[in-house]
């Protein structure tokens, strides 16, 4: 299979991708993509999103609601998402890979890799409701 082409499209997503660190929407990069490529449409932003998680150059963020996050950090790490803005944090931790051998070793199954998230309140929603976050 021959490797995809960097359309001009492509390289402009990648980019604002890996230029934020906040996990936009699909969304939110059609909107900064359109600042440099007027013309370009939400579809060619979705289809170039699905190439670039495909060729593993992006993480694709799903947590249940009606839309994706996406991550310009293509290595498996972990993330935080905070209850209170919805925001998704980074989190530069160690990763458990004893966790997939043991996975393995109980189950027989072929662990390729593990997604892990923490939920609670940022540093700046704390702030904002003391007491209703501290659950």
């Amino acid at each position: 299979m021959k490797p995809k082409r960097m359309t001009r499209q492509k390289k402009l997503i990648l980019e604002i991708l890996r230029s934020t660190d906040t996990h936009p929407t699909a969304d939110w990069i059609y909107e900064q993509a359109r600042k440099q490529i007027p013309d370009i449409s939400l579809g060619t932003v979705y289809r170039n999103l699905n190439n670039l998680k495909q060729a593993r150059e992006i993480m694709e963020l799903n947590y249940g609601s009606t839309f994706s996050r996406y991550d310009g950090n293509p290595h498996n790490h972990y993330h935080f998402v905070c209850d209170g803005c919805g925001r998704v944090f980074d989190l530069d931790l160690p990763l458990l890979n004893n966790l997939e051998r043991e996975v393995e070793s109980r189950t027989g199954m072929q662990v390729t890799r593990h997604r892990l998230e923490f939920y609670g309140y940022c540093p700046d929603c704390r702030q904002k409701q003391p007491g209703e976050a501290e659950q």
